[in-house]
């Protein structure tokens, strides 16, 4: 993938004669030296990002952000020299972007974005040099589609899952209104969507055969790319075929999930599941998740690309450890993922996977909002984790602690002069 293709890829500053120019398109460079204070020495800064796509997910299906909450984010991206903002805009829980040709999607009073808000929205991150690559989660995580048009067909749930979230039965591919609804939603995003990635989700689509499943992904992807956009799945996705250069999204590290394997267990580990979640689902995501090591592995041998967003570190709806949380903050964030500390989250390496590094596309945290509230919840649950991962997007490689720390603690007055709750633990001598 270009650089060029999502976007400014932050090529660096030149300064000049007391003057900063763009090299290459510097949109977060730019912004860094908008909030400079007084004069630029002269000289040269010549540098590039390692990675061309630096990206945030955020999840608008759980919990809706408004356009002017989205385009808060977008500044933020740009702050942190993030070129991507994708959106996860579909889910069980909701159905938040409008179709041609299916009001009945967003017609039950629900908040959603209009084509024209979203028209807009892709305008304003433009300017500031973000791509915004919106996802529609298919053939699971489709309860809210199966709701607003029942005559949708799924699949039959397998025995102790019920057809209600957190599991929804996923889609039938092979059902004649099922798949042109398939294709009727893509196609039209698709128009809808001024860049030239359109996410098709495909991950977690409990009790699917696996045929069944590959029909359903395939008939996204043909519709994706007939419609002139590159197609990007998360990492089942992979399950469906590999095609030269396919994106695909990684994101199941087992490393930092505990899955319980009896019940007694599942209550030890999981004293606080997230609602509605039970032992019989946990066993059908853990068979879903064992083969998460040949995802990886088809995907390079196909002729693919990985995009890194391992749970482990990128996912930021990880609770932040108690000990470092200050005393005035209550606790956030999903609570059968173990925490992680900033300074842990800073020292991901993402060259730590021993993957060609020319089949590693770039990397993206990802923020669900199950757990959030509010706008000060999602962006205490980012910052000043966000931070971190932005500068290894960047870099290539973690900056050592002390540096980076000290580095990190003069930017909590620019949050708070910008409105930006923060979780300033106590790892750090904030400024």
């Amino acid at each position: 993938m270009s650089t060029s293709a999502i976007g400014s890829a932050s090529r660096g500053i030149r300064s000049s004669a007391g003057l900063a120019r763009m090299r290459g398109g510097a949109g977060g460079g730019c912004g860094s030296v908008a909030r400079c204070r007084g004069e630029l020495r002269d000289g040269v800064v010549d540098e590039g990002p390692r990675y061309a796509w630096r990206g945030l997910m955020v999840d608008c299906a759980r919990r809706f952000w408004s356009v002017e909450e989205l385009r808060r984010i977008v500044d933020l991206c740009a702050l942190y020299r993030l070129n991507v903002l994708h959106l996860h805009l579909t889910d069980d829980q909701g159905w938040r972007i409008e179709i041609p040709g299916w009001p009945r999607l967003t017609a039950t009073g629900a908040e959603f974005y209009s084509a024209a808000e979203f028209l807009d929205l892709q305008a304003y991150a433009a300017t500031r040099f973000v791509t915004v690559v919106p996802e529609i989660d298919l053939p699971g995580h489709c309860g809210s589609a199966v709701r607003a048009c029942p005559e949708l067909r799924t699949l039959a749930a397998p025995a102790g899952l019920p057809d209600s979230v957190p599991f929804a039965a996923p889609l039938d591919p092979y059902d004649p209104v099922t798949r042109s609804f398939i294709t009727d939603v893509f196609g039209g995003l698709a128009k809808l969507t001024t860049g030239p990635y359109l996410h098709i989700g495909a991950d977690e689509a409990l009790g699917m055969d696996a045929a069944a499943f590959s029909e359903a992904v395939r008939l996204a992807r043909r519709t994706v790319r007939a419609a002139g956009k590159q197609p990007i799945g998360w990492q089942e996705s992979s399950r469906a075929g590999i095609e030269a250069e396919d994106i695909v999204q990684w994101w199941v590290d087992l490393a930092m999930l505990q899955i319980p394997d009896t019940a007694a267990e599942f209550e030890r580990l999981w004293d606080d599941p997230p609602p509605g979640f039970s032992f019989e689902i946990v066993r059908q995501l853990a068979h879903l998740y064992a083969p998460t090591d040949q995802d990886v592995a088809r995907t390079i041998a196909g002729g693919g690309r990985i995009l890194l967003s391992p749970m482990s570190h990128l996912y930021l709806d990880r609770p932040y450890p108690a000990a470092i949380v200050p005393p005035d903050h209550r606790p956030r964030g999903l609570s059968i993922y173990p925490p992680r500390t900033v300074a842990e989250i800073a020292a991901w390496d993402p060259s730590c996977y021993d993957l060609p590094p020319d089949r590693i596309v770039g990397v993206e945290a990802a923020l669900w909002s199950e757990t959030l509230t509010d706008f000060d919840d999602l962006t205490t649950m980012l910052l000043p984790r966000l931070a971190a991962i932005a500068d290894t997007a960047w870099t290539g490689t973690p900056a050592p602690w002390p540096q980076f720390r000290d580095r990190l603690a003069g930017h909590a007055a620019l949050w708070r002069s910008l409105g930006l709750a923060a979780m300033l633990t106590t790892e750090v001598d904030w400024r």
